[in-house]
């Protein structure tokens, strides 16, 4: 579990690092905030397709395997980020292709970086009761949630001046912690072959003596390779479906708000003229954020015992308060007390959606459950930081308007199709 831990951490810790720095680095490269964002784009696109597919694949060929190849991906991009990046502010390639090896290189990480998630949470899942499912997947989101306050705090003391690194150094150390990452589970983590319920048999529910019970086949955890898959998940199969909407509307939110914290931080603090003086104030608000999103994840969804529907419509209401707080903030203390209020409340909405997709299928389904969580966090990132960082940039209510309305828009959706905690939670017989 601390491996399972380490390979998110690390991860997340990188991404938060190098958010921390691109506003300041896309300031530098004199180059518009949107494009900035819209350097993302490609990446998430390939999330959003090879997520799944990963998934499917760490059914067969084991989690280990899988996390090892989203390591690959992750150390390989990182270090050709900060490359491409450290070339455009040497003055060897314009911004324009900079930019463009940017988005090329952090296309490895959404093609391949993304098969470790699923592989995680499903390793998890698999291997957890119902009831408990909640808390296990809050454990391993914490894991990204502790990763986005190391990445931040520690990126301000990247910022290397040897060899000229300066705003790249995050990158390049972040690849080398990933390496090292990488090396200790190839060797740490034993071998593993796939556990979910199938047990060889057909997961269609038949009747008639000798047919599997839901029980049987919801509580084993032995896997036969030889045996027929389940039959393949859709993002609209009517199980999934309010869960796969909750997360998307909701995630669309919580892009739209870290795309527009980093250079929302330099214009009220004016600091658009000096933007290596960025990379420390826009650390502190996003380390700031990532803190209440440990405290919701490892303080109120135990200690309150929040089952997904709880923690996904209540962490959605406290997210769009943080989001007016942020929006009306004008310095630094106010800017990080309304992000860490919104990240508290999308600290409790993650868990709650992922554990309601995870809840909702069965345990053969594990793993094509996570791939789908893990397409639908990709895909709020595919353009909803570019809107929203545009439509800040227009004014800054119509961006912080538009993020309060799809909050409300959860609210409204869930209220009435989310399942119930009781249902969802209480062991199948």
């Amino acid at each position: 579990m601390a491996l399972l831990f380490l390979v998110m951490l690390v991860t997340a810790a990188g991404n938060t690092a190098m958010q921390s720095v691109m506003p300041s680095i896309g300031t530098a490269l004199k180059v518009d905030d949107v494009w900035i964002s819209l350097a993302y784009s490609w990446s998430a696109i390939l999330w959003v397709a090879c997520a799944p597919i990963w998934a499917r694949r760490s059914d067969r060929r084991g989690r280990k395997a899988m996390m090892a190849l989203g390591l690959i991906g992750f150390v390989v991009s990182m270090a050709l980020c900060g490359l491409a990046l450290f070339a455009g502010l040497s003055g060897w390639l314009s911004a324009f292709w900079a930019l463009i090896a940017f988005a090329a290189a952090r296309s490895l990480y959404g093609g391949f970086g993304s098969a470790a998630p699923p592989a995680v949470q499903a390793y998890v899942a698999s291997r957890t009761p119902r009831a408990e499912r909640t808390k296990a997947l809050s454990l391993i989101a914490s894991s990204f949630g502790l990763g986005t306050v190391i990445g931040p705090a520690l990126a301000p003391l990247m910022v290397l001046p040897f060899m000229g690194l300066g705003l790249t150094g995050p990158f390049i150390c972040f690849a080398a912690i990933g390496l090292a990452a990488l090396i200790l589970l190839r060797f740490r983590l034993p071998n593993d072959e796939p556990q979910f319920a199938a047990r060889g048999r057909a997961t269609a529910y038949s009747s008639g003596p000798g047919a599997p019970t839901m029980q049987e086949q919801d509580t084993g955890d032995e896997f036969d390779p030889d045996g027929p898959e389940p039959a393949r998940l859709k993002w609209h199969e009517p199980r999934l479906r309010p869960w796969v909407i909750a997360g998307l509307v909701g995630g669309h939110a919580q892009a739209m708000v870290l795309g527009i914290s980093g250079f929302l931080v330099l214009d009220r603090l004016g600091l658009r003229d000096t933007p290596a003086e960025g990379a420390g104030p826009v650390g502190l608000v996003l380390m700031s954020g990532a803190i209440a999103t440990l405290l919701a994840q490892w303080g109120l969804i135990p200690r309150f015992n929040l089952g997904p529907r709880a923690a996904t419509l209540s962490g959605i209401m406290v997210a769009a308060l943080g989001t007016a707080i942020v929006g009306a903030a004008g310095n630094l203390h106010m800017i990080a007390l309304g992000y860490a209020i919104a990240s508290l409340g999308f600290g409790l909405f993650r868990p709650g959606t992922t554990a309601g997709t995870s809840l909702a299928v069965t345990r053969a389904e594990q793993g094509q459950a996570s791939g789908i969580v893990a397409s639908v966090a990709g895909a709020s990132y595919i353009y909803a930081p570019a809107l929203g960082v545009f439509l800040y940039n227009v004014s800054d209510w119509l961006g912080f308007g538009l993020i309060i309305a799809l909050c409300l828009a959860v609210v409204g959706l869930g209220w009435t199709s989310l399942q119930s905690d009781r249902d969802l939670t209480q062991d199948r017989d």
